[in-house]
């Protein structure tokens, strides 16, 4: 096996214009299958990212009984939202059983509470059925996909009190402006009707009118008062660095909080989820067709390599070289190349996307287009992680070795005397 491995890596740089065009083949593949996948994960996280930071959280923790009504909005207060906030984001002043004060969550970016529920804006245009969300401004101001995108006025602050923040499409419908004054309405805890009269402080646009057609957004502070709540919230609202870390942090709190009902947004929010399958299975297939597409074109070059050395296979073969072997020198240059290609191609591929990703691209000219570019935002910042990359470059290792399956065994079979006498 040592005399093939030498021989294999003397052929491959004996004529090296061959193989810089394999290896360039290679590279080429492998390093647009990166910039695929790395566009295609950085848009994921920021279509359902959003999409999550839209709908409330990646992780939402509620009073037993929520599932139940959700679709209803309750007004159920949890137990002890302070230790839920204390344990996903390590305040020290606070331990919880079983837990201490340790790190529970190292991926948790916040835990805000909340009070979420169904109600109605109204004014001199009519009344407008809407989710009511109360917030605590000073840790939701920077994960908020609405405070990012504030077109007029301002967001929440802190000692508001008769404020509301509304989305472009709801101030459509009521032709309403900041500043003007509308009335919320809704159910307490004991099923009273109440009412406030709230100063719109500011208008958010997100480009998704429905989206901002149903959703307001209080004070939690004015929320507790509305719905005569005082101290008390309905939920815990966790934000994590990224989607896809829930099911792992979402175990480690059922453990922590047994009474509580975690959910994610893939439970709470199965719509997403099924946007999310599809859009897998789609790029799944795009990126099989670029590797099938590399795949033809190592192919190619493998089997115009075995036609322009058939003499010399003959003269391997005269000197008493088997067929076999001549297969596994064969086999092993192949299988160089792809190893080879694959080491630069990841280099290249990863570094590429490191450098798009830390730059961003602007999206700023597909803006206004539909509800998912405005879920994208303005700026795409593709990424792809470690074992994503070593996986592609093993999977292109192994297809060019397959590729090179079959030239090498048309090698084998060739006639010492027809091979020498070969043109």
């Amino acid at each position: 096996m040592g005399k093939t491995m030498t021989m294999a890596w003397r052929n491959l740089w004996r004529n090296w214009r061959r193989t810089a065009i394999a290896l360039v083949a290679v590279v080429l593949g492998l390093t647009l299958l990166l910039l695929f996948d790395g566009f295609i994960h950085g848009s994921d996280q920021a279509i359902f990212g959003n999409a999550v930071k839209l709908y409330g959280g990646n992780i939402q923790v509620h009073a037993p009984g929520f599932r139940e009504k959700a679709r209803r909005m309750p007004l159920l207060p949890l137990a002890d939202p302070d230790a839920v906030v204390a344990a996903a984001t390590n305040r020290p002043a606070v331990a919880v059983a079983g837990v201490g004060t340790s790190r529970l969550q190292p991926d948790v970016l916040a835990a805000a509470r909340r009070i979420h529920t169904g109600g109605l804006v109204t004014n001199r245009e009519g009344a407008f059925p809407v989710a009511i969300t109360g917030v605590e401004p000073e840790i939701e101001k920077s994960l908020s996909i609405q405070a990012e995108n504030v077109s007029a006025g301002r967001y929440l602050l802190p000692e508001d009190g008769d404020a509301v923040f509304i989305g472009q499409g709801l101030a459509t419908v009521l032709n309403a402006g900041v500043g003007d004054r509308v009335t919320l309405l809704g159910r307490s805890t004991d099923q009273t009707m109440r009412q406030r009269s709230m100063t719109i402080v500011g208008i958010y646009d997100l480009g998704m009118r429905e989206a901002e057609r149903g959703a307001v957004f209080i004070t939690l502070s004015e929320a507790q008062t509305l719905y005569n709540l005082r101290g008390q919230v309905t939920e815990v609202a966790i934000t994590l660095a990224n989607v896809g870390q829930e099911d792992r942090i979402i175990a480690d709190l059922q453990k922590a909080f047994p009474g509580y009902e975690i959910d994610s947004w893939a439970t709470l929010r199965p719509e997403i989820t099924a946007t999310l399958s599809s859009k897998l299975t789609y790029t799944t297939i795009f990126g099989f067709i670029i590797i099938f597409i590399a795949s033809i074109g190592i192919l190619n070059i493998q089997l115009m390599a075995v036609f322009e050395r058939t003499r010399e296979m003959g003269v391997l073969a005269a000197l008493g070289m088997k067929g076999r072997q001549i297969t596994n020198l064969f086999l092993l240059e192949g299988t160089l190349i792809g190893v080879i290609g694959a080491l630069i191609g990841c280099l290249a591929g990863a570094g590429l996307v490191g450098w798009i990703g830390s730059v961003g691209l602007d999206l700023s000219f597909i803006s206004g287009m539909g509800e998912i570019t405005a879920l994208m935002g303005s700026r795409l910042r593709p990424s792809i992680d470690l074992a994503d990359t070593i996986n592609r470059g093993l999977t292109v290792v192994v297809i060019v070795a397959l590729a090179s399956l079959y030239p090498a065994w048309q090698a084998s079979r060739k006639e010492p005397a027809e091979a020498l006498h070969h043109i």
